[in-house]
């Protein structure tokens, strides 16, 4: 297996970062923040200028093709900006799932402008969905990007169906969230009418398998600029008449940083790899992944803070903006214990 980027997968990364290191800035996020927790221009952007948000999803589908280790290297450059964009929920999850799951209707009426940016959809799943002649009664607290949410992909891992958001029997309320980039509201469904996808083994298997490696990617990515801005401000703060980077226990605390990332990086390009050619570890490649690419972002998160003394603790430096999206990655899509959970279970069977 091959972890080396093609040219055409180095192009898309250096696009990626300078797009996003030019217009995702500390000042638009804060704004963003204060808002409904979206830059909307910069996703308009994002998707129509661009054109990357449709990687990852099937040309057959309108997609733009290529596979998981592209939209990887998408979500890494987002993530190191902490970027207040819709791109797990709405591309990731919901995009995905229609895109592999969808009738040709389906995916012909709503893939495209959940490409384009036009339109934003929300994912959340309920075991306890309870489903009658095309209604649905359920919900989930936790749906990011709930609140400006245009369609809802709801699953109970037997069956997935799209509810407009417009629909009746649709309530959302929207959530004080820790992550205010990434908002969470609170999607009621009473009775609401719901179109069943008429392949949810293919829809949820799609999902699932971009998410993980959309999160474990922005976590990566978070990870490695919580380090790059350590490390520039250790070049510059002075301390008994020196960087402080130069003293031992401080570049320690950056060396272990670094090798955590390391292992990062290697966990999620494996598993965008492996998904992509097929192979056979793929599913526990996913989940080792997510796990493991989530937890160094929260340490790595928490040690900007503490390196940075006490100007990482305040509210106008960036560091919090690191830690509560770690924080937050952390518990979406399962935690790092239930994953595993899932790869002791793939490797030892029923002994587990």
């Amino acid at each position: 297996m091959e972890f080396a980027f093609t040219d055409e997968q180095q192009m898309i990364a250096e696009t990626a970062r300078a797009f996003f290191a030019e217009h995702a800035t500390s000042e638009r996020t804060r704004r963003a923040m204060a808002g409904e927790g979206i830059d909307l221009a910069l996703w308009r952007a994002f998707c129509r200028e661009l054109a990357l948000s449709g990687i990852g999803i099937p040309e057959s589908a309108e997609g733009a093709g290529l596979g998981l280790v592209e939209l990887a290297i998408v979500a890494e450059a987002a993530g190191a900006q902490v970027a207040a964009l819709p791109m797990l929920g709405s591309l990731a999850l919901a995009g995905q799932a229609i895109a592999a799951g969808g009738s040709e209707a389906q995916r012909t009426q709503w893939v495209p402008p959940l490409i384009a940016g036009d339109r934003i959809a929300g994912y959340f799943h309920d075991d306890r969905m309870l489903a009658s002649g095309g209604r649905l009664t359920g919900g989930s607290r936790f749906v990011a990007h709930g609140a400006i949410a245009d369609l809802f992909v709801v699953t109970d891992m037997r069956q997935m169906w799209m509810v407009r958001a417009d629909a009746p029997g649709v309530t959302v309320t929207a959530q004080t969230s820790m992550d205010q980039t990434r908002p969470f509201a609170h999607v009621m469904l009473e009775n609401a009418p719901g179109e069943i996808l008429p392949d949810p083994g293919a829809a949820l298997g799609a999902a699932q398998r971009a998410a993980f490696i959309v999160v474990a990617a922005e976590a990566l990515g978070g990870a490695q600029a919580c380090l790059d801005r350590t490390v520039a401000y250790a070049k510059e703060r002075i301390q008994f008449g020196r960087p402080i980077g130069s003293f031992q226990a401080y570049k320690h605390r950056l060396a272990d940083m670094m090798i955590e990332i390391e292992q990062a990086r290697s966990a999620v390009y494996w598993a965008a790899c492996a998904v992509d050619e097929g192979a056979g570890e793929a599913d526990m490649a996913v989940h080792a992944a997510k796990s493991f690419a989530a937890d160094t972002f929260f340490r790595c998160a928490g040690d900007m803070i503490q390196l940075h003394g006490g100007i990482g603790f305040t509210w106008e430096h960036d560091a919090h903006l690191f830690f509560k999206r770690a924080r937050s990655l952390q518990t979406m899509l399962g935690s790092g214990n239930w994953h595993r959970e899932k790869i002791a279970a793939m490797i030892l069977g029923e002994a587990a």
